[in-house]
């Protein structure tokens, strides 16, 4: 799987610990919005593009969750501006040869070696794609 895979499924993979505020499940179902979907069929895919797990309709609330990872974690991790932290509050390697991984996958064209300028591209690039996948991500973290 992608990096970029890996970070929407760490992500979407909590959605049912944090749904969008106002929405509620349907009446008789006892799944909690945003919960993962069952996939239509048992076969699975080697496609490195991420699957929203999200029900199909429910914005999956990407601040809350990752703010909730956040509170939790005993480091200090500022997601919201850093790359680095938003991939070490997931879990997942955060190393300059993974951003440099992740850039390529992005289709990045600056300069790799300048990784503050890189840092801060895929940040915006990583929350854009969290919205296109059917995240609920404030604008001005993807701009």
């Amino acid at each position: 799987m992608s990096i970029l895979g890996r970070i929407v499924s760490s992500i979407f993979g909590h959605a049912s610990a944090a749904p969008v505020p106002g929405t509620a499940p349907a009446p008789g179902t006892a799944a909690a919005p945003g919960a993962p979907a069952k996939p239509a069929s048992s076969a699975s895919s080697s496609s490195a593009a991420p699957a929203s797990t999200a029900a199909p309709g429910t914005p999956v609330d990407v601040t809350a969750i990752l703010d909730k990872l956040a509170a939790s974690n005993k480091e200090k991790l500022d997601w919201r501006h850093s790359i680095v932290d938003l991939m070490k509050l997931l879990n997942l390697d955060s190393s300059l040869a993974a951003r440099k991984e992740l850039a390529g996958e992005l289709h990045f064209t600056g300069d790799k070696n300048d990784s503050a300028s890189m840092n801060i591209w895929l940040h915006k690039q990583v929350m854009t794609k969290l919205a296109e996948n059917g995240g609920k991500v404030p604008d001005e973290l993807r701009k």
